[in-house]
């Protein structure tokens, strides 16, 4: 006898979030005021960090909506002060290991472990190396470490490959692209149409990912408890 997984809740935000999302990248910054246009850019992760709240049913559930809440934070505190924003997505990062790696795979393959190697010490190098402004890449560096350790155990963890780990790829990807557009692909329109796309696909799929496998296994675990 298996459990039937539960359906999440209030599915009409999460595509609600898609579309505000998918429909920011369409708004140039300066059609609208800035005000509205600093809360359409929060709103798309934002909505999905209530959505992953909504969905909560433990400890685990909970880090992920703090993981996307704190992605939203950082997409409106950049536009205040990177710094600060900088600082809100290193803390969901940092969360979003622990979660990682409270669900690590037992036995990951060759191929898996090397990949995750790759992005746990690969990125802070990458990261180092291309803003032009050397004094800094040291805290750009620094930031990447988190920023690898997530995809990293994202990677590695019992939650789905291609839709929670791909998803934190992305994001690495969005962010490298940050990087180069301080450095090598300044002035190049590579990043300005990847940076949003990539990193909001990135947040949807480990909302998604992570959400309803989450649910599953908390009706396997309830299934469980009472045979």
């Amino acid at each position: 006898m298996t459990a039937i997984a539960s359906r999440p809740r209030a599915t009409w935000l999460l595509i609600l979030a898609l579309l505000v999302g998918a429909s920011f990248w369409l708004v140039g910054q300066h059609t609208i005021p800035r005000l509205p246009w600093i809360a359409w850019k929060g709103a798309g992760v934002g909505l999905l960090a209530i959505w992953a709240a909504v969905n909560a049913r433990d400890r685990d559930g909970w880090l992920i909506t703090a993981v996307l809440a704190l992605g939203a934070l950082g997409d409106v505190l950049l536009e205040r002060s990177q710094t600060s924003g900088a600082l809100a997505f290193l803390a969901g990062h940092l969360v979003g290991t622990v979660l990682y790696l409270l669900h690590r795979r037992s036995k990951p393959s060759p191929s898996q472990m090397a990949l995750s190697v790759l992005l746990l010490l690969g990125v802070p190098v990458i990261a180092f190396l291309l803003p032009a402004d050397r004094a800094a890449a040291p805290g750009i560096a620094l930031y990447a470490v988190a920023l690898g350790a997530m995809a990293a155990s994202a990677w590695v963890s019992r939650f789905p490959r291609y839709r929670v780990g791909l998803g934190a790829v992305l994001f690495v990807a969005s962010d490298l692209l940050i990087f180069a557009k301080i450095g090598p692909l300044a002035g190049s329109l590579i990043p300005v149409m990847l940076i949003w796309p990539l990193y909001f696909a990135g947040q949807a799929l480990i909302a998604w990912g992570a959400v309803t496998t989450l649910l599953r296994w908390k009706d396997n675990e309830d299934l469980h408890h009472r045979l």
